[in-house]
């Protein structure tokens, strides 16, 4: 048994991911168990050099909101801004933060100067997404951001009479953005303005909205730009998945939670297959977003199962998209220490080296139909690896220590 699992872990590097793969995925999904340790986002600014160099990747997109993400896209693609304040304007969920992500940017930005310099042409350049909603799990954004940017674009470009409400009208409907974003409504629905007269109102002048930009397409593409385009659609989908989302942050029935998760991996889905459309990227984000099977988290009111991103893409995208999960074996600092040796995070720490990349339907194989135990972590905010699904992803990323960043 020790000698079969050891024939499926390879050094952590993007050929060893790719010869995994049928093919080179539009999406290569790489998850991790954690947030917040630059060990992990260490070795995806690796994986992601390495796929530039090799394999002809040119976007990174990872979990954080994807309005604030065209900050840090600006900045790679053109240089707007100071790094500085592209790191502390450029991601949420306090992502800016990590020494890992600032250096991610500069090197992006960096390879694409000197791109610039060779005379490459544009498609060469290296593109930064965020694919999240602008939600936190404290609620959720004001629709205004979106919305405006939206009319903005098409009344910059399409007859007057063509658009559904001046802008003014959007103003008056929206009211001030604290009615939006008050915490306090991820626990009392009744405080919520998701379904008042002025909500569903705005959201149909958001559906009005993103109907002309899809039925002007052509000119608006030959008018502007397709990266123009691209950027109305982002504030189209932005603004129809965070009215629908204030629309059931309302609710009071039991399922509340479970579509307000599921909303959100809607949001991120949409994104991801927006990003596929423009070529091979790397995808960054919790294990839980992006696997293949069903997500599941406890809440104050019980279990709650909604479908990931990574489920509804893989859906849509087949062998164009791919997972590879990663698992740990200790975060001391946290409290996480050495996995008991008959869980699979045990079975992986035994192995001699620190690093490995395990084809995971092999490991699988080799495990046969016993299932090891699954392991339970001390730290709320480590997820083990499910050995009942370690079939559903392509691969998976062992580490053995992190060490407190």
């Amino acid at each position: 048994m020790a000698t079969d699992i050891k024939e499926t872990a390879h050094a952590v590097e993007a050929a060893a991911v790719m010869r995994l793969l049928p093919d080179r995925p539009r999406l290569l999904a790489l998850g991790e168990p954690t947030h917040g340790e630059d060990t992990l986002l260490d070795v995806r600014n690796e994986l992601f050099r390495q796929l530039v160099e090799q394999e002809g990747y040119r976007t990174i997109t990872i979990e954080s909101d994807c309005l604030m993400g065209l900050v840090v896209d600006d900045y790679v693609t053109s240089g707007t801004g100071i790094l500085d304040e592209v790191m502390e304007r450029g991601f949420s969920h306090g992502f800016g933060a990590s020494a890992a992500n600032r250096e991610l940017v500069r090197w992006m930005r960096d390879h694409n100067v000197r791109a610039d310099n060779d005379g490459l042409p544009a498609s060469e350049r290296l593109r930064f997404a965020g694919f999240d909603g602008p939600l936190e799990i404290t609620g959720a954004a004001s629709p205004r951001q979106a919305l405006t940017a939206l009319h903005g674009y098409l009344a910059a470009w399409v007859d007057t009479d063509l658009l559904p409400c001046p802008a003014a009208t959007l103003d008056r409907l929206l009211g001030t953005d604290d009615r939006w974003t008050d915490p306090a409504v991820m626990m009392d629905p009744a405080l919520s303005v998701g379904q008042s007269a002025e909500a569903r109102e705005l959201r149909l002048l958001a559906d009005d909205l993103v109907a002309l930009l899809d039925a002007r397409t052509p000119e608006l593409i030959a008018s502007t730009s397709r990266d123009a385009w691209d950027r109305a659609r982002l504030y189209g989908r932005t603004a129809t998945g965070l009215l629908r989302y204030h629309y059931w942050m309302a609710d009071t029935s039991p399922a509340r939670m479970t579509r307000l998760c599921g909303l959100r991996d809607l949001m991120m889905a949409d994104n991801l297959l927006a990003v596929a459309a423009r070529g091979p990227a790397l995808v960054h984000a919790h294990n839980s977003h992006l696997q293949r099977e069903k997500s599941s988290m406890r809440m104050w009111q019980g279990p709650v199962e909604w479908w990931s991103a990574g489920a509804l893409v893989s859906a849509q995208l087949g062998e164009e998209y791919a997972f590879v999960a990663t698992a740990l074996g200790t975060i001391r600092h946290q409290g996480v220490d050495t996995p008991p040796p008959d869980t699979v995070e045990g079975l992986l720490y035994a192995l001699p080296e620190n690093r490995y990349v395990i084809d995971a339907p092999r490991l699988s194989t080799a495990l046969g139909d016993t299932l090891p135990a699954p392991r339970v972590s001390p730290w709320f905010g480590y997820a083990p690896l499910d050995p009942a699904h370690l079939a559903d992803s392509d691969g998976i990323v062992f580490l053995k220590d992190v060490p407190q960043s």
